[in-house]
């Protein structure tokens, strides 16, 4: 495919291209091959190539006002046919469509990052998003050999909004003085790629305020204050080289915590149970078709430790049951974010 790259000058574009080169070099190996795809990628900082697409990807920053000042001003360059792509993360279509004259076209193409190696891809469906324009942006999915999972417009999404009480109760445990490198073994034992801990430096804790607030906002979460006072000091991770860690090259320096530590007994199932009582939340709501889905999207988007099947299918494993009431103690021990979603009531017995 012909892709051109705008921004709003020709050094914020300089990097992208960089980026662009190594990896080329590094998954088409031919020579030839490299330099035609290097040909493809047009830098076009004015925004001329617009006018041709086929299809445009929005990419900027999470903001409501900015993107829609952005669809304003491309929308009337658009060609009829032309599908309009947003890759928010966590604001739903709905408050995007107004900027819009034609808002049937706009659709969410959320990719993961980093995106050269994560395989799914959130399609999200607004309220004005047409089928014609769904089936488009699954079929341009397909193309570019990722794997679409197709999700409701709702604050969060799915992996998003999975994830985040997920990583938001490893901070709560972080705040009542359980060493962040315990937090993330636990995780890791548990079958996890990387500790949530880590994971929140690695997304950028910017980003994962960002994301909280705007699911506090209509969720039962929670934004713990050690989460906002590390953004307001300035530490937001491997971006910058120190969050919860200092990051050195690329990689987290994790200091050994003192032997003897007594640690919760109920610190692995904190996090996790978090993540299922949202995962079946975002079932009973629709949000994705059924549980299989869910599962595959968890897994691919986030490592959802895959030997287990995903958070649905071991939730099946556990007994359903067993979770419900295991949400109930802990809604008792540390309060009303652990109440049981009304998805798991047809299993109470």
């Amino acid at each position: 495919m012909t892709v051109s790259l705008q921004d709003q000058a020709p050094e914020r574009i300089a990097p992208a291209m960089g980026r662009a080169a190594k990896l080329y070099q590094q998954k088409l190996k031919d020579p030839r091959r490299v330099t035609a795809a290097w040909d493809r990628l047009i830098p076009d900082h004015r925004g001329r190539c617009i006018e041709r697409a086929d299809l445009v990807i929005e990419a900027i920053f999470e903001d409501k006002d900015v993107k829609q000042a952005l669809y304003r001003d491309i929308e009337p360059r658009l060609r009829p046919e032309t599908l309009l792509a947003s890759n928010t993360s966590s604001i739903p279509l709905e408050e995007l469509a107004p900027a819009l004259q034609r808002p049937e076209r706009l659709v969410g193409l959320h990719f993961f990052n980093p995106v050269a190696k994560m395989q799914l891809v959130e399609i999200v469906r607004g309220k004005h998003s047409s089928e014609q324009a769904i089936q488009q942006a699954m079929a341009f999915t397909r193309a570019i050999d990722r794997l679409p999972l197709p999700v409701t417009s709702t604050p969060g999404f799915l992996v998003n909004r999975v994830l985040m009480p997920y990583l938001l109760e490893a901070v709560v445990l972080e705040t009542e003085g359980v060493p962040a490198v315990l937090i993330d073994r636990a995780a890791v034992a548990f079958g996890m790629p990387m500790g949530p801990i880590e994971l929140a430096d690695t997304v950028g804790l910017d980003v994962c305020l960002h994301v909280a607030r705007i699911l506090a906002a209509d969720l039962n979460v929670e934004v713990p204050e050690r989460l906002e006072e590390l953004v307001n000091e300035g530490r937001l991770g491997r971006k910058n080289g120190v969050g919860f860690y200092t990051w050195r090259k690329g990689k987290a320096v994790k200091p050994n915590p003192e032997t003897g530590r007594t640690l919760p007994q109920d610190l692995t199932e904190r996090m996790l149970m978090r993540l299922y009582n949202e995962a079946r939340a975002c079932l009973r709501e629709g949000v994705v078709a059924d549980a299989d889905l869910l599962d595959a999207g968890m897994i691919f988007a986030t490592g959802f430790a895959p030997f287990r099947g995903g958070p649905m299918h071991y939730a099946v494993m556990q007994g359903e049951m067993a979770l419900y009431r295991e949400l109930q103690q802990l809604t008792e021990r540390h309060g009303s974010r652990f109440t049981p979603d009304l998805g798991w009531n047809h299993n109470k017995g």
